[in-house]
């Protein structure tokens, strides 16, 4: 068989085996697949250094499937390169516990480096994951050893270029000149409503040039010679990302479906498989048949990419011998270590005579002590580093000049900053962090709920926390965003109330090494709540702790967060002042509280006392804690343009008031 029959032969396989999983499962995007596979084809055998053997392989060139509807490709590729994907998990596809879902999920399938699927994420993934590189390849790297470098490589679609979010992240990867990051975008003009001139007929060419991109195309999408030579030209742009623009026909292969947006969402059907593969001339009945020429063709990759590997690993010989204090540096922060003794000091940065501060002041210092025991931590804001106190002040700002730097500066872009941390963790090597106000957080929503969902090691810093904003009004000021952010699964929240336990709020955030944390933070001065000259970390660490303790039973357990807890207080002495003797507990995180056993939990808030939870914002999800008979203060309207202070007098955060609420539900004695 002539090279270029067996290219085509492979390439109709992965049509098929893409086919054939849609139709079995009955459900799912034939249509992509099959117009995309001659790019992905080329990118695979020509030019992807990977290893199916070593998937985490810390040199591989990562491959992003941007738009995850088109799994069925990714998964047919990872069969037939050799990783541990089956012919049996292709039948699978789409049920339940299988290593094939609907869209791909990192950590699920051997391959899949970011789950994808929301449209534009993985385009914003990919930035990050091309800035990793250039940081710790500028790290890492000397004259004789390019110990990281690698390519950023993904598949676009029309619907993720219509993305905000990919956007954002264009923006920014060409004002970074991240010419390592390539992307193949599959114009096939169809989404689920028809022909995109319904809403795109934007010329997409020459957007990316204005972003800074290099733009290569359009270029036919099944000519092969075309895709290789395209390819070859990205590789050697040293200045520019780019963008491959391959015309494509969705469904290409279908008699009848070829063009169309019913090849996009559904399968083709029975008699439609049928002439597909008619049409394909396509030998072999049974489906889900591969070849024995194709078995072997493609296996040759997963030889090549251990071969590379093996390389990579020699040259990794050598570099350990000459600098061993850099090997060990890369070993620690590729496998996601910190040092020993990286936190010795934290218990030392505040005491009971440091004076009130905002919680975002203390998260300043905090961060800044440290950076320079952890190497890989780095981050910035949406161009709010001088509000939320994030820039690490002995540390340069990375940019295309200078790679080596740890303060980023996103832009006013929230959403791509979230998924540009995301790709950055996904990468390896760095403990990310992103920084805006709390209200904002709507904006990076999709982003922080996949940082949650794949388990990344990202600290999401929200400041500006309540309706202490004040004068800026219901605009800024943040009341359904902790309910929001507390209801995704796997994000700790966590919101401090003190100096000292914003410490211990970044203690826990970094040794999070299984999802990521939100850190809410005060713009407003707080009272300092440390008593005694001894700082024990360890009771903010458990979510929730007794903060004032009665020296009866309490009869009332006041439960407070943040920049409520000293007002849990003056209520407290407002009660004993009254004979009702009360605890206060300080709860910032009830995510790390819930974790803890039922015995702690039930000494911390007594069943047999009248619970009140007092903080500013929605009181939605209170009940779990305090019960049906308990009292819930909070604000569950829209806030105000006014000084802060006007503000909690307004919405009843008084001590006098919630006391005089607390006595008339206990009744008269």
């Amino acid at each position: 068989m002539t090279e270029q029959n067996l290219d085509m032969l492979s390439i109709n396989t992965i049509k098929l085996l893409s086919v054939d999983s849609v139709e079995k499962a009955k459900s799912g995007h034939p249509g992509a697949p099959m117009g995309a596979a001659p790019m992905a084809y080329v990118l695979w055998k020509d030019f992807l250094k990977h290893n199916p053997e070593n998937p985490q392989w810390i040199n591989r060139d990562r491959f992003i499937l941007s738009p995850g509807h088109a799994s069925a490709l990714l998964y047919s590729l990872l069969h037939l390169t050799g990783y541990k994907v089956s012919l049996e998990d292709l039948m699978a596809f789409r049920q339940l516990g299988s290593k094939t879902p609907g869209h791909p999920e990192y950590g699920v399938t051997p391959g899949v480096e970011v789950t994808t699927g929301p449209l534009g994420q993985g385009f914003a993934n990919g930035v990050g994951m091309a800035i990793a590189e250039t940081n710790l390849a500028k790290e890492f790297n000397t004259t004789e050893h390019q110990i990281i470098d690698h390519f950023t490589y993904g598949i676009v679609s029309d619907g993720d270029l219509q993305e905000g979010v990919a956007s954002e992240a264009a923006s920014i990867a060409g004002t970074l000149k991240l010419h390592k990051l390539i992307y193949l975008y599959d114009s096939n003009n169809i989404s689920i409503e028809g022909d995109t001139d319904l809403s795109f007929t934007e010329n997409v060419s020459d957007r990316f040039k204005a972003y800074g991109w290099q733009v290569i195309g359009p270029i036919d999408g099944s000519d092969l010679t075309e895709i290789h030579d395209a390819i070859k030209l990205a590789q050697h742009e040293t200045s520019k990302p780019s963008l491959v623009i391959c015309k494509t026909v969705i469904g290409n292969g279908s008699p009848n479906k070829s063009g169309t947006a019913s090849a996009h969402g559904e399968p083709l059907g029975t008699d439609e498989v049928i002439l597909t593969k008619q049409s394909l001339d396509w030998k072999l009945e049974a489906p889900f048949s591969v070849p024995d020429l194709v078995k072997e063709h493609l296996s040759q990759i997963g030889v090549q990419g251990a071969n590379d590997e093996m390389d990579w690993n020699n040259k990794t010989q050598s570099y350990m011998q000459q600098h061993p204090d850099k090997y060990t540096k890369l070993i620690s922060q590729t496998d996601g270590d910190i040092p020993a003794d990286w936190d010795a000091e934290l218990s030392n940065l505040f005491n009971s005579e440091s004076a009130n501060m905002a919680t975002r002041e203390a998260s300043g210092i905090v961060i800044n002590k440290i950076a320079k025991s952890i190497p890989g931590l780095l981050g910035g804001s949406a161009d709010l580093a001088p509000s939320t106190k994030t820039n690490l002040n002995e540390f340069e700002d990375y940019s295309s000049e200078n790679r080596s730097g740890r303060n980023f500066h996103f832009g006013v872009r929230e959403h791509a900053m979230g998924s540009i941390a995301n790709g950055m963790a996904l990468h390896g090597g760095l403990i990310p962090f992103t920084a805006t106000f709390l209200v904002f957080s709507d904006y990076m929503k999709p982003s922080i709920r996949l940082a949650a969902l794949m388990n990344q090691r990202v600290v999401f810093v929200f400041t500006h926390d309540s309706i202490g904003v004040g004068e800026d009004g219901p605009t800024h000021q943040p009341i359904e965003h902790l309910a929001s952010l507390r209801s995704i699964p796997n994000l700790t929240v966590i919101r401090p109330a003190d100096p000292i336990e914003t410490v211990a709020a970044w203690r826990s955030a970094i040794l999070n090494t299984d999802g990521p944390t939100a850190l809410i933070l005060s713009r407003q001065s707080l009272p300092n709540l440390c008593t005694g000259d001894s700082i024990d970390l360890h009771p903010p660490a458990k979510g929730g702790y007794i903060l004032k303790s009665s020296n009866n039973e309490p009869t009332v357990t006041i439960i407070a967060t943040g920049s409520e807890v000293h007002l849990g207080v003056q209520v407290s002495e407002l009660l004993e002042n009254n004979n009702i003797s009360s605890n206060v507990v300080s709860m910032p995180s009830w995510e790390l509280f819930d974790q803890q056993s039922d015995e702690y939990k039930s000494t911390v808030i007594p069943k047999s006392s009248i619970k009140v939870s007092i903080e500013a914002a929605s009181t939605f999800g209170w009940a779990k804690y305090v019960g049906e008979n308990g009292i819930s203060v909070g604000i569950d309207t829209f806030g105000a343009s006014a000084p802060g202070q006007d503000l909690f007098s307004h919405f009843g955060f008084e001590a006098k008031n919630i006391c005089e609420t607390i006595m008339s539900k206990l009744g008269p004695k």
